[in-house]
């Protein structure tokens, strides 16, 4: 498999590395089997975050004895130093580790954030402290709106994006990577397989590896995902004409009813979080079901059905997605799986 450099931080991994969300859903002992053959195979970089519930405890047990095989990526939101200082004392201990290779400021997606985390005594600020002091060796930013994410590359200030890509939204390659390329950030890529909404992996992934400075952290549940998609990148990358016609219908197939996360939507009226309430069954796929029927997604689905169906969110959306009718078609969808998860824990 290729090898990329990351910008900046000069570290060198294979192009494939491993997203710590999915194994929330498993026992203890068959994440860490996953964690472990990701590392068999040459996955070395490993992507998780401090609010990601088990994961990172999973993680640290599975490089035992191998911290210097791997490159570790957390995260933690801006809050406040006190909580930032807390949170990533808490990573080191989960991940059983002196210093974690990339620290990132998790979920920056709003102008206000941004200022906020580069403002004196902001978030920025704690990190470097941590840097000084060797608890973290590099530090990113990660954000799921295109603006934001551009100001933040363009401030100068990190070492890392990262930033959803994935043949379905390819805002990134036009406006994100040239600048990352200029000013040498490294990008790494989350949501490869459009956040669970493509399931031909071979398609996405040869996209891509393309990009040959682009880290690619696809999100892994079971082993034969990442044997699946170690083979695809390990063999011919270039996409055939069958599969670029493929590609072609899965566009066609998702394009209408395609939430491409740009947020031009917002802000609603109600507070809705409307890219995130869109992509919700990508959220399924991932989270363990009491976090995604609880408190991970249960109160975003509380404000969905105040939804006042102004339209105004319609009105903005550059892709002019019916967005009443997904909120209303998710909810319902939400609803009745609730009710079978809760019929079936109470059996």
């Amino acid at each position: 498999m290729k090898t990329i450099r990351l910008g900046r931080t000069n570290i060198r991994v294979p192009q494939l590395g491993f997203g710590g969300i999915p194994i929330q859903r498993l026992n203890e002992s068959d994440a860490v089997k996953v964690v472990e053959r990701c590392l068999d195979l040459g996955v070395v970089y490993l992507d998780t975050a401090n609010g990601y519930s088990t994961s990172e405890e999973r993680i640290g047990k599975a490089i035992k004895g191998r911290r210097d095989k791997v490159v570790l990526a957390t995260k933690t939101a801006p809050i406040n130093k006190e909580i930032i200082e807390k949170n990533l004392k808490l990573s080191l201990t989960r991940l059983g580790v002196d210093y974690i290779d990339i620290y990132q400021i998790h979920g920056v997606s709003t102008m206000s954030a941004l200022e906020s985390v580069l403002s004196p005594g902001g978030a920025l600020d704690v990190f470097r402290e941590a840097q000084k002091a060797g608890y973290i060796r590099h530090i990113g930013i990660t954000s799921h709106q295109i603006d934001v994410a551009k100001k933040a590359v363009e401030s100068n200030q990190f070492s890392t994006l990262m930033f959803p890509f994935n043949f379905m939204a390819t805002e990134a390659a036009d406006i994100l990577l040239p600048i990352c390329r200029q000013l040498d950030i490294g990008f790494i890529s989350m949501k490869p397989l459009a956040g669970g909404m493509v399931d031909n992996a071979a398609v996405c992934f040869k996209y891509l590896a393309s990009f040959d400075d682009v880290l690619l952290i696809p999100g892994i549940e079971k082993t034969w995902e990442i044997e699946e998609i170690h083979q695809i990148m390990e063999g011919p990358l270039t996409l055939t004409a069958d599969e670029k016609k493929e590609m072609e219908r899965i566009k066609q197939e998702l394009g209408p009813h395609f939430c491409h996360r740009c947020d031009y939507c917002q802000p609603c009226t109600a507070g809705i979080p409307i890219s995130m309430m869109t992509s919700v069954k990508s959220f399924y796929k991932r989270l363990p079901p009491e976090r995604f029927f609880g408190e991970m997604v249960g109160p975003m689905m509380t404000k969905a059905a105040s939804c006042t169906q102004c339209g105004k969110c319609e009105e903005r959306c550059p892709y002019h997605l019916p967005i009443r009718q997904m909120i209303s078609e998710q909810l319902e969808w939400f609803n009745q799986e609730k009710t079978r998860w809760e019929a079936k824990t109470r059996t």
